[in-house]
């Protein structure tokens, strides 16, 4: 959240190892998004109403300019419910400490639910009847539910008698985020805002899958139903978050730039033991601005502007031609930490392979058709966190095939060569780019920090973030390359690449 010129973070964490267990609301704050300090924890097992776990949950700023939080707590008797904390001393800037009413729990399953699967609750909006409202994840059977409550003090809770939104065949429904997004433009809009100038997002997180899909659609407030658009595929096959390794996010609306900021967590994708080695596990996404994009069935992510402060050294080419085998060094910058925005020229389309309809996961075709296997139109883009001799790299490519419509752009990230690691998960990460490319050009954006791989396609429409454990590309051993294995030139409009710093990292 964001409160009197503090940014703050609270996020689940085990203050005694680098495994799962022991979770508490850990806290840290910063004035950039970008540079944090740690505070002690906000919010831990302490009472019968959360003495078992201290779940996720989110942050409500109240009448009066009062911070108050909703978090699931695991009771006594191991039921999911939701209580409230707020801040002990309003006149501490930092909010160091939080305390938990008495009448806790306020909001807990009734008799017909699943109390094992009743988590998370939303950042809570007022409606124009006066009540606040509040969704919570939920599971019946194999049905996702995002359950909505309402309330006139905060306190006193009343379900409504049906759901806001239900999908058949997901699985539980976790952290769910819910906020209007206008329909035109890039800022963002307080969680309560309503009207026919903007449409509402509804995003989950499948327990069962480990990742997010979202919907654009119309709230109904007058009947508490959230209606997804047409062009939104309301199940497991819809549009993601991201595609690659990132689970459990989280927006918040920043008064200060009146933007939508997304925040991600991407866990390790190497052994536990790897992990208690380390002393460390999971991290948080650079964060992102959120915005409807103007063909309105989809939104825009983009890292924040922010970031650009730790870019330092630079190197700019433009005009360079990526020649069928081409594998280009980039020189200059320090590749185990850059910034990079490129802009890929392409041919003409006939040179592209036929795609074929039975290709609905990505993610299976980048698996099949990686970075080393030759194709038309592609595969080409950038090998990340490679060593010298290319027996190591992450790639980030595209792979534009021929369709009846239009053509259909892949991207993928990841993939086997990421590390030479044989205990390591190395998946080849894979979306489809919903992009018109009539001016014949494709744009990507990588952020690259030595374990880990942001990549942001056609300005942000597509994103995938890949975990990499690199032995041989580490630190000043890691190199980037531009690389085309397509049967056709293609040419680099334009390559910006920038060293980055590090900031404070608690």
């Amino acid at each position: 959240m964001y409160y009197n010129g503090i940014y703050h973070l609270f996020y689940q964490y085990n203050p005694y190892g680098s495994v799962w267990g022991n979770i508490v609301w850990a806290h840290s704050y910063s004035t950039d998004l970008i540079n944090w300090i740690p505070l002690e924890p906000a919010i831990y097992p302490s009472e019968p109403f959360d003495i078992n776990g201290t779940w996720s949950g989110s942050a409500t700023i109240l009448p009066g300019n009062k911070p108050a939080i909703m978090y699931t707590g695991i009771d006594s008797r191991n039921r999911q419910i939701q209580n409230l904390a707020f801040p002990k001393n309003m006149s501490d800037p930092l909010l160091r400490e939080w305390v938990k009413p008495s009448y806790n729990p306020v909001i807990d399953p009734n008799r017909f639910m699943n109390e094992s699967a009743f988590r998370d609750p939303t950042t809570a909006w007022l409606g124009k009847d006066g009540n606040w409202k509040v969704l919570i994840g939920h599971k019946r059977d194999s049905r996702g539910i995002v359950e909505i409550y309402r309330s006139r003090d905060f306190k006193t809770w009343i379900k409504h008698k049906h759901p806001l939104h239900s999908v058949d065949n997901t699985g539980m429904f976790e952290c769910p985020d819910f906020f209007p997004v206008l329909l035109k433009g890039k800022e963002g809009v307080e969680t309560s805002v309503s009207g026919n100038h903007v449409k509402h997002f509804l995003k989950v997180s499948l327990d069962l899958l480990r990742y997010e899909y979202y919907t654009v659609g119309h709230y109904y407030p007058e009947t508490e139903r959230y209606v997804p658009d047409t062009t939104s595929s309301d199940n497991s096959s819809g549009l993601r978050m991201d595609y690659g390794n990132f689970y459990a996010s989280k927006t918040f609306f920043d008064q200060s730039k009146n933007r939508r900021v997304l925040l991600g967590w991407a866990n390790e994708s190497d052994t536990k033991m790897d992990d208690i080695r380390k002393g460390w596990a999971g991290i948080q996404t650079i964060p992102r601005t959120l915005w409807l994009d103007e063909s309105g069935k989809q939104v825009v992510q983009w890292p924040i502007m922010e970031v650009e402060t730790l870019r330092g050294l630079s190197t700019h080419m433009s005009n360079v031609t990526l020649a069928v085998g081409a594998q280009i060094k980039v020189q200059g910058i320090t590749s185990a930490q850059a910034d990079v925005e490129v802009t890929f020229s392409l041919p003409s389309l006939e040179y592209a392979e036929p795609y074929d309809p039975a290709w609905v996961d990505a993610e299976r075709v980048c698996g099949y058709k990686d970075a080393s296997n030759p194709g038309g139109l592609g595969p080409f883009g950038l090998l990340t966190l490679a060593s010298d001799k290319i027996e190591e790299y992450t790639a980030v490519f595209f792979h534009v095939f021929r369709a009846q419509d239009k053509p259909v752009v892949l991207m993928c990230s990841g993939g086997k060569m990421s590390s030479l690691k044989t205990d390591a998960y190395k998946p080849s990460y894979g979306g489809f780019v919903d992009v018109d490319i009539k001016d014949e050009s494709l744009s990507l954006r990588s952020l690259i920090d030595h374990s880990i791989v942001e990549s942001f396609g056609a300005g942000g429409k597509t994103c995938i973030t890949s975990r990499s454990y690199p032995t041989l590309a580490v630190g000043e051993d890691a190199h980037l390359f531009l690389f085309n294995n397509g049967t056709t030139p293609i040419i680099v409009t334009k390559i910006d690449v920038w060293s980055m710093g590090k900031p404070k990292m608690n």
